[in-house]
């Protein structure tokens, strides 16, 4: 058994209930979580994604098929997808991918997979310019996967019209 003790927030609406699901994803001083549709599933203590403001950050993506739920087979399938996967969750928000402002790609074997990570950033980028990157080099990943990108993103949030009247 386990027993739990604190002070939780839970938003209530005006009728005094708890607001719906949509509003449990926004933290009380605005973070919301990102679960777009078309992407993976996270499985554990985990999100894809919040928003921050004007700011998406990108939790670690990796070569998932979100139809299968299993990773991609071959070397640059598979790298190419963790980036397609990120850039599902960016576009989510209204980003592209020329709106990161920081990428980092973790990797198990930089001197086999950097040159494919270059390849695959070259065509969704195109000629650039690129984001600022980091890249490391890691003992192992998740499902021993091969690489991990993940992605900070410039969206500025619509600002809402505001409606004036003259008197």
């Amino acid at each position: 058994m386990v027993e739990v003790e604190g002070t939780f927030y839970a938003p209530e609406g005006a009728d005094g209930k708890a607001k719906s699901d949509s509003a449990a994803n926004v933290s009380p001083n605005g973070v919301k979580t990102l679960t777009p549709a078309g992407a993976i599933r996270p499985t554990g203590t985990w999100n894809l994604a919040t928003r921050a403001g004007d700011f998406i950050y990108v939790a670690g993506m990796r070569g998932i098929d979100p139809a299968t739920d299993k990773l991609v087979d071959g070397e640059e399938a598979r790298i190419r997808q963790a980036f397609l996967n990120m850039q599902t969750i960016a576009k989510s928000e209204g980003a592209s991918l020329r709106d990161a402002t920081r990428i980092i790609v973790y990797t198990t074997d930089m001197y086999r997979y950097r040159p494919i990570v270059n390849k695959v950033q070259e065509e969704l980028w195109g000629a650039g310019p690129y984001p600022p990157r980091t890249i490391v080099e890691v003992d192992r990943l998740n499902q021993d996967d091969i690489v991990e990108v993940e992605g900070t993103f410039y969206a500025p949030q619509k600002a809402s019209k505001l409606h004036f009247q003259s008197r």
